[in-house]
């Protein structure tokens, strides 16, 4: 089975209605490394029910749609994350439920042997009042799936993400958070149950040495970063934080994200990057992040 464009475009992704809890919540927390310092009260507030706050990239894991792409035809051993999005339009609650609907916006195909690029959309909305709470946007590169005969270029209306420049300077500030061997397990319980996380054999298919840490989680740790150095740790005050996947990282590693901030009329402007310090790889390039004052 490969990909139709036509089909792929016009998939009709069925809704998903999802309750979650204080243990969500704090099982997501965990899952982006929150709470390793027993004393650090900063990060309490996210791993704890009293006086409990969701992160603000929380939104990520929620109302999604099982293993969508399987019915688009997509070789789904062999599908990365390539870009991930999200606006915030209001601040999630520590517990409630939602309702996420998700439409295919784009596809790409950069030539046999070379791959796909799937731009896909998601909106997630309180199920109770019916209010937007998030929109998320995310780049799927199908490795396995080049040559399906769809565009090279974007064709549709509007125009290609495009990614966001990293400053030519120093960073204004860095922040280290150590990830732990049992990270992606952790993060797994969040709703990623893709084999590539935690199957040796499976990872090796695809083209690791061993199982990788997932995108989303390297992209919590970066969130939790800029709540440290600019947000000082209020979720309500990052609204928006894009990044691109440029490598894997392995869980154990320590992540280094390095912070360029430049004010506008509306607030902070964040660059960002995020790198596998081990291996000097870079995991997040053409970071943007968003922040109220």
């Amino acid at each position: 089975m490969a990909i139709v464009y036509d089909k792929l475009l016009a998939l009709d992704i069925p809704e998903v209605e999802q309750a979650y809890t204080e243990k969500d919540t704090i099982l997501y927390a965990l899952g982006v490394g929150c709470g390793h310092d027993p004393v650090d009260e900063t990060e309490l507030a996210f791993v704890y029910e009293k006086n409990l706050k969701a992160l603000p990239t929380m939104p990520l894991v929620l109302g999604v749609a099982p293993l969508w792409l399987r019915s688009a035809g997509v070789n789904w051993t062999k599908v990365v994350d390539g870009e991930r999005g999200i606006i915030l339009h209001r601040p999630l609650a520590p517990h409630g439920a939602v309702v996420g609907k998700t439409r295919v916006v784009e596809a790409i195909d950069k030539g046999e042997g070379k791959g796909a690029l799937v731009y896909s959309e998601r909106t997630v909305i309180d199920k109770a009042s019916g209010d937007l709470i998030a929109t998320l946007t995310q780049t799927t590169f199908c490795r396995g799936d080049g040559g399906f005969g769809g565009p090279a270029v974007w064709s549709k209306a509007g125009q290609a993400p495009v990614p966001h420049p990293i400053p030519d300077r120093t960073p204004d500030r860095t922040d280290d958070i150590a990830t732990h061997p049992e990270m992606a397990l952790i993060y797994r319980l969040s709703g990623d149950i893709n084999p590539l996380h935690v199957e040796p054999e499976f990872a090796k298919a695809a083209g690791f040495p061993k199982p990788i840490l997932h995108g989303l989680a390297t992209f919590g740790v970066a969130g939790r970063a800029i709540l440290k150095a600019v947000c000082d740790y209020q979720p309500e005050r990052l609204t928006a934080m894009k990044g691109r996947f440029s490598g894997p990282v392995y869980p154990g590693e320590t992540l280094r994200t390095e912070l360029w901030q430049e004010k506008n009329k509306d607030g902070n402007v964040i660059s960002f990057r995020v790198t596998a310090l081990e291996r000097n790889a870079i995991a997040i390039n053409n970071g943007k992040a968003e922040v109220k004052v």
